[in-house]
């Protein structure tokens, strides 16, 4: 019975975003784990701007209820407010990319 009373509560967000601070070059890595799969319309976003999978960004998910986001050779100009949506639900992070030289 319990089970059946939990899968029909709605997700919530068992672990959200945390801030990330990287240099230039590196990855940063956001995980947001949901209580339980199949929430709809997943979504990243960086300041607003919706991100997609490709080799710069990986999105993936493991289980239907952790959600990976990591952003390869980040550049200065990427830091920002990281989000993830799913649904309703929200959470959000930021992330410092911090430069090596002065030219940046």
């Amino acid at each position: 019975l319990l089970l059946l009373c939990y899968t029909e509560e709605a997700a919530v967000i068992v672990s959200g975003l945390k801030n990330t601070d990287v240099f230039v070059g590196e990855s940063a890595t956001f995980t947001c784990e949901l209580s339980h799969p199949g929430v709809k319309n997943v979504q990243w976003w960086l300041d607003g701007s919706p991100l997609h999978n490709n080799l710069v960004t990986e999105i993936s998910e493991q289980d239907g209820m952790i959600h990976t986001l990591t952003l390869n050779d980040v550049a200065c100009h990427d830091s920002g407010t990281v989000t993830f949506r799913a649904g309703s639900l929200i959470s959000s992070a930021k992330l410092l990319v911090k430069g090596t030289s002065l030219l940046e």
